[in-house]
């Protein structure tokens, strides 16, 4: 006699009057963040001439890509209702990594490879502090962003690694189609990310256990697992940006990737995903990213202050989160 195994939230109640309309939501939403980076450009290439430059958009698409990578995999942690605040320091880590690697004599593919496992392995790491340990995301992650920053100072003893083969640093500036290949990174990271995410059951699991981890748990959701998982493709994804920004800038670095936790976090909010968990997509952290890196761009080509972009990031924040708050508030 055969048994038949069910997915845990496949006996679950029919999806209620209001789902097609969260997906409708979401399509506006999506399409609404679309329009404005639409609004950004064309603003900006009537107020500078360099704009819409081929230079200017390369550089554009180059330095998007690398935050849209890093809130992609921040976002499947924020749908589980945790945060990362090291995904900039394992950047700055992976950089010098990849770079240690090439430079002692490792082939390209093989540092690379051990570099995003790296990642990977710091992911899990997150995991077992938070699942095993029961420390809060907040304060795991907090801590090893500074252990992550001064492991890399002390292996580099504060020094940039030079000397990366040139087959390696001409990746960054190739192009494929006219377009970056820094910019397809991303389609190949948000190809697979939105299909685990949205068509299949772990992706399912990542947001019941965002609305309800105690009730996805009595359902059968292996929890644990899945936070896991959640922490790895986030920290996996942050070495991939470190050996991809190693490719652009020609060096590894262990302070490379300051602030981008909070650019990464910024992104997963403008485009939609909640700090509250169970809401979120990948189309709307890649928008949001690329609605900052514009926002940024063309502030450094109108000679606005630099320091106006952060009050910027951090009001935006507050503003997006105010209204999630209150959209959570009428449920």
């Amino acid at each position: 006699m055969t048994v038949q195994t069910q997915d845990p939230l496949s006996t679950a109640a029919p999806p209620s009057p209001r789902a097609p309309r969260g997906a409708r939501m979401g399509l506006v939403l999506s399409l609404t963040l679309f329009g404005l980076l639409l609004v950004l450009w064309i603003a900006l290439s009537i107020s500078t001439e360099t704009f819409l430059t081929e230079r200017n958009l390369s550089n554009l698409m180059r330095q998007g890509a690398m935050v849209a990578i890093i809130a992609v995999g921040q976002t499947f942690v924020i749908i589980t209702a945790g945060i990362d605040l090291s995904v900039g320091a394992v950047v700055g880590v992976s950089s010098v990594a990849v770079s240690l690697m090439m430079v002692h004599g490792f082939g390209i593919a093989g540092a690379v490879a051990l570099t995003v496992l790296m990642g990977v392995a710091i992911g899990a790491f997150h995991g077992f502090g938070i699942v095993q340990l029961g420390l809060p995301p907040f304060i795991m992650t907090l801590a090893t962003l500074t252990a992550l920053r001064g492991i890399g100072l002390l292996v580099t003893n504060g020094a940039t690694i030079s000397g990366l083969p040139g087959s390696f640093t001409d990746f960054s500036l190739s192009s494929f189609l006219g377009i970056p290949s820094l910019f397809w990174m991303v389609i190949l990271v948000a190809v697979p990310a939105y299909v685990l995410l949205q068509h299949t059951r772990w992706g399912r699991y990542l947001y019941a256990i965002g609305s309800n981890a105690e009730a996805a748990r009595l359902t059968g959701v292996d929890v644990k697992g899945m936070i896991y998982l959640a922490y790895m493709v986030s920290a996996g994804l942050a070495a991939v940006v470190g050996v991809l920004l190693a490719a652009r800038i020609g060096i590894g670095n262990a302070t490379q990737g300051e602030g981008w936790e909070l650019q990464a976090i910024a992104s997963s909010v403008i485009g939609g995903t909640s700090l509250f968990g169970a809401v979120g997509s990948v189309q709307g952290p890649l928008l949001g990213s690329f609605i900052l890196t514009t926002i940024n761009n063309g502030a450094n080509l109108l000679a606005v202050n630099p320091f106006w972009q952060r009050i910027i990031t951090g009001g935006l924040i507050i503003v997006i989160v105010y209204f999630d708050q209150l959209r959570r508030k009428r449920r």
